[in-house]
């Protein structure tokens, strides 16, 4: 645990130096973030008027690859119009997500080999890859409403099934954003191409990864703890001005935590792609901590 832990924090820091040194890269992440809010709105918005007391279900968007938990009209027994809906949604977040990541990790590739990129060079990259980009977020789309429709059908034996089937695809998928830079083999080729690579460089029996996520675990904990005691401390003492300070702080801070974080995975996933495909560890990485990036099952 520890010793992941401490890889995690090393691969933390190695990816800050990268983004301090190129600032510019962390406007990717804003953009995407600014995408996907224009996006939930327009899907929606419409919908307020219609739903306003109907129960909202919850399904699951990606970021990044990874699942969170976001809420859609409808009850138990979805219509089929419900599940058109709830689709062409994920698949819309999906392809302005996996298009902003796919612009930063191109400009973090240059950085990484020492170049000097500039917005417009990591969209330009994006741009000539939006068809395997779509292809990507259609079967990632597919995958993610497969997963949501086994979790809400099959009880507590379907939440382990797609927990399961969740870090695996996970896994398979991690280096599918810089291969679809550099390779660019389709979507399907990209993904068949990541698990290639991790097993290659990794060994058949990659369990799991420890990564930056771990990092901001810790400091998102520490920052609701700090403005959570703001908040009551504004409480007990009656100031409706403290409070809502304190509530507006939060918000940006966590926002500001957020935007970070997926600067410094695109980094991290570029490097992890660079040492893996063509055994080049970036300067502001080490080669032991970049191994460490993944773990396997003891044999």
């Amino acid at each position: 645990m520890f010793r992941s832990l401490s890889t995690s924090w090393e691969l933390a820091k190695a990816s800050y130096g990268v983004l301090r040194s190129d600032r510019q890269l962390i406007i990717f992440p804003l953009i995407s973030t600014i995408l996907t809010m224009i996006v939930a709105v327009t899907f929606i918005a419409p919908l307020i008027p219609f739903f306003m007391h109907s129960s909202m279900s919850s399904f699951a968007v990606a970021s990044n690859g990874h699942y969170y938990q976001s809420r859609a009209p409808g009850g138990s027994g979805h219509s089929a119009l419900y599940y058109i809906w709830a689709f062409t949604f994920y698949l819309s977040q999906y392809f302005v997500i996996f298009f902003a990541n796919t612009a930063l990790v191109s400009a973090a590739i240059i950085r990484l080999r020492g170049g000097s990129p500039t917005v417009a060079d990591g969209f330009s990259v994006a741009r000539s890859r939006i068809g395997s980009i779509f292809c990507y977020a259609l079967i990632a789309s597919t995958v993610g409403m497969v997963l949501r429709t086994i979790q809400e059908r099959v009880g507590i034996l379907g939440k382990i099934v797609t927990a399961i089937f969740g870090v695996a695809w996970t896994v398979a998928t991690f280096l599918v954003t810089p291969v679809l830079v550099l390779e660019n083999p389709g979507a399907i080729g990209a993904i068949k191409r990541s698990t290639a690579l991790l097993k290659q460089t990794w060994g058949e029996q990659i369990v799991g990864t420890v990564g930056i996520s771990v990092v901001f675990s810790w400091i998102m904990l520490g920052i609701l703890v700090v403005f959570g005691s703001l908040f009551v401390a504004a409480a007990v003492a009656g100031s409706t001005a403290m409070a809502v300070t304190s509530g507006i702080l939060l918000v940006l801070a966590l926002l500001a935590l957020a935007l970070i974080q997926s600067a410094l995975s695109g980094i991290y996933t570029a490097a992890v792609y660079l040492y893996a495909a063509e055994g080049f560890t970036p300067g502001a990485f080490d080669g032991d901590t970049i191994r460490g990036a993944f773990k396997t099952k003891s044999k």
